[in-house]
């Protein structure tokens, strides 16, 4: 098997469990069209832009944890900073940016427990503090 159709089943692996876990979920809130617009986006991913976007999911991760730990304010250069490294792993697929729908899914961060698991697993107050440095900074 090529590096390229490796690739091509992890997103569709990627794809599958979340269809299965979220799937259901997913098209009753938001609709088939939003649904699969978000799994073009993922199919259409390159090896480089998934690369990014996984590092930057690691780099957003590990800056919400030291801030926490230090006490910083979302409000503060490091919470407009990880606002920043947030936008830039939303729209990575080329999806346009919106200031109103990265509130939105900020929000989610706190209001939606799963969300909240995954941010505080190591470092409780990271989904609060992501959630409130995007609605203080998102443009």
């Amino acid at each position: 098997m090529s590096d390229e159709q490796k690739f091509e089943a992890l997103k569709q692996q990627v794809l599958t469990r979340y269809e299965q876990v979220y799937g259901k979920e997913a098209r009753e809130k938001y609709g088939d069209d939003m649904v699969g617009a978000a799994q073009s986006a993922l199919r259409n991913l390159t090896v480089e832009q998934y690369r990014e976007w996984t590092e930057l999911g690691q780099e957003i991760q590990a800056r919400l944890e030291a801030a926490v730990r230090a006490g910083l304010s979302p409000e503060g250069s490091e919470g407009e900073a990880i606002t920043a490294l947030h936008r830039r792993w939303l729209t990575i697929t080329g999806n346009r940016y919106e200031p109103d729908k990265h509130r939105g899914i900020a929000a989610l961060y706190v209001d939606d427990p799963r969300f909240t698991a995954y941010y505080d697993r190591a470092v409780p107050g990271c989904a609060r503090f992501l959630r409130d440095a995007v609605v203080r900074w998102a443009k």
